[in-house]
């Protein structure tokens, strides 16, 4: 599972120039004005090959007595509380003030892996500016410069260096696979899980979000072992209103990495939403194998179907790789297959690709359609071999692939999941140019 990181400190010390830093985003609003950020934001951020999941609070204000200041600092605790690492940022130009003592006291407090981050060092002797903060006991203090990026990736391979990579954690075949159910909130996700299981293993209410918190569940079916993760329902950003819903979406995206495979559940009796493909990229960007559940079929007309069907087509044509199933998980109608899906689903991330296979279906593929030329190069694909499962990466080997066009990757994409019938998981295919060995003697000459 990614490893959720934390960042928090008084108002207007830099943490929202940092998480746009760590995500390579512009998600948080960043102004030379304290209090700025009022809620958390989250996004995903990889360093060394490692992914993780980061979380922007408001200002963090121990002695806030109501209010606003004791709403950011009632979330930032729940941040806390549920963080994996904790970057605890100050700022060098100010130096140490009351403020970030009672934060750091707080901090220990709490019992979480704390990292002192002492942002806006550039142009500082990083021993000089760090001194005073060793008075905060909690470790050494680390000197960056999150608006110019000086040195925040040797922080982050620190923060990391003891979490596993969860990227390759996935890519092992596990015993059986993990399925976690995901959607907007009351769209049935937990009364699907109940179908699944046969019993009422879930608390299912009729209103949204019943379900805070990801819970996984072991069972079988049909002699075939599983484990079912029931997610909170993600919601809007701006229609999360308690500290514990927001987070919900934090653990969502911990489950959506952590399982094999995901269904996506959409109502049918409610239009697809931006929200809903805003969660489908979430599962896209993941690479996890993914079935489509619009449910709540029952007691709809057949023109009330048929636009269901269309709308579906229309806003979720990025996701044609998968298999979309109508169902009714009240009356327990279309459960089966949405499980058959499923397995096949994630026999197919799981697959294993013989070379010899891969490279004879490169040079079919060639063969139908040749890579456009760039100027007056075409690019050459010689080979290709399997780079990893769940999903799987394909490698193709050959010189100037780095003039391949997106269309092109995406044509092969098509290409090698029609040959191997890969259905229901995304597909990576990458490119790596072999060494010139006649450029360094050319330099030489030159």
């Amino acid at each position: 599972m990614k490893p959720t990181v934390v960042i928090v400190g008084r108002p207007n010390v830099g943490k929202s120039t940092l998480f746009n830093r760590l995500t390579r985003s512009r998600d948080a609003i960043v102004a030379d004005a304290p209090g700025i950020t009022r809620d958390r934001h989250y996004g995903e951020g990889r360093v060394g090959g490692k992914p993780y999941l980061v979380v922007d609070t408001g200002g963090f204000e121990p002695v806030a007595k109501g209010g606003i200041s004791q709403e950011m600092l009632r979330q930032a605790r729940q941040a806390v509380d549920e963080a994996d690492a904790v970057l605890f940022v100050v700022d060098a130009r100010v130096g140490l003030t009351t403020q970030d003592r009672e934060i750091g006291a707080e901090l220990r407090r709490s019992g979480r892996r704390i990292w002192l981050v002492v942002n806006k060092a550039e142009g500082m002797a990083p021993a000089a500016v760090t001194a005073d903060f060793h008075a905060l006991g909690l470790g050494e203090p680390l000197a960056v410069s999150a608006e110019h990026g000086e040195h925040v990736s040797d922080l982050m391979e620190l923060v990391l260096a003891d979490f596993p990579d969860p990227d390759r954690a996935a890519e092992q075949p596990s015993k059986h696979p993990k399925i976690a159910i995901v959607g907007r909130p009351n769209v049935g996700k937990s009364t699907l899980v109940n179908a699944l299981l046969g019993e009422e293993r879930v608390v299912v209410f009729d209103q949204p979000g019943t379900t805070r918190d990801s819970i996984y569940i072991d069972f079988e079916r049909a002699g075939k072992q599983y484990t079912l993760i029931d997610t909170a329902g993600m919601r809007k950003r701006g229609r999360i209103d308690e500290a514990a819903e927001k987070f919900s979406v934090v653990k969502t995206l911990q489950s959506i990495a952590d399982a094999n495979v995901v269904i996506l559940v959409l109502d049918a009796r409610q239009e697809i939403s931006e929200q809903d493909a805003h969660i489908a990229g979430f599962i896209l960007e993941a690479g996890r194998a993914l079935v489509v559940a619009v449910n709540k079929w029952e007691g709809l007309g057949e023109a009330e179907r048929e636009q269901v069907k269309r709308d579906g087509a229309r806003k979720l044509g990025f996701l044609n790789f998968a298999r979309f199933h109508f169902i009714s998980a009240l009356q327990g109608q279309g459960v089966g297959a949405v499980l058959r899906s499923a397995d096949a689903a994630y026999a197919a991330a799981m697959s294993s690709l013989p070379t010899p296979r891969l490279t004879r279906a490169l040079q079919m593929a060639v063969q139908q359609q040749q890579p456009p030329r760039a100027g007056m190069v075409r690019p050459k694909l010689r080979y290709a071999h399997q780079g990893g499962h769940n999903p799987p990466r394909i490698i193709i080997h050959g010189s100037a692939l780095e003039r391949v066009p997106d269309t092109y990757r995406r044509y092969l994409e098509r290409f090698f999941r029609d040959a191997f019938k890969l259905t229901g998981t995304p597909l990576r295919v990458e490119f790596k140019t072999g060494r010139n060995p006649y450029a360094r003697s050319d330099a030489r000459r030159g």
